[in-house]
């Protein structure tokens, strides 16, 4: 098969699951539903997930995010933050990209606000602002793999992000300039 033929293949398929998420918003019970299985990912496949947890300020769950690209991308997804193990709030999560990319790629985003500061700042941005991470906040993306195991102790971060239940391959792991925005449901 030719590269243009490639190429454009992948450019129909990214636009097809960039478009997705829009046109078939979840319901907050959608939304909910999918949290809670990626939360019980988390803490399945992360040995100390559940001690993080619970010390945790706040934490913001988007399930099933899609990223696509092939030069171009973008992903989306949308999530609940959760305080004191109940939903409060949901949001999007979105971002773009050029550069070094090929493929699509769907996730679980887990946000953990370990200090009540930083989650009162994200929560104070408005529902027209939207949070943008590296502008707005710093976010430590851990790297962990399946089976893998933290150490809450030494996690000291204000905000710290963990991506799991990767499906597909993509190129180029960074939560750097996605922007978060307060959504009604």
């Amino acid at each position: 098969m030719k590269r243009s033929t490639v190429c454009a293949l992948i450019m129909f398929m990214a636009a097809a699951l960039m478009l997705t998420p829009v046109s078939e918003a979840r319901s907050a019970g959608e939304i909910n539903a999918a949290a809670d299985r990626a939360l019980a990912q988390f803490t399945t496949q992360v040995k100390g997930a559940q001690q993080l947890l619970a010390t945790a300020k706040g934490v913001l769950i988007f399930p099933d995010v899609i990223k696509a690209g092939a030069g171009v991308g973008a992903e989306f997804g949308e999530g609940a933050l959760r305080i004191g193990g109940g939903t409060v709030a949901y949001y999007s999560f979105a971002s773009a990209s050029i550069g070094l990319q090929l493929g699509i790629q769907k996730k679980d985003i887990i946000i953990i606000f370990l200090q009540d500061a930083a989650l009162n700042r994200f929560r104070a941005k408005g529902p027209n602002e939207g949070w943008q991470v590296g502008v707005d906040g710093s976010i430590v993306l851990v790297n962990v793999g399946a089976g893998a195991s933290i150490d809450s102790e030494k996690v000291n971060q204000p905000i710290v992000a963990f991506v799991v239940g990767q499906r597909g391959l993509m190129y180029n792991l960074t939560l750097e300039g996605s922007k978060i925005t307060k959504i009604n449901k």
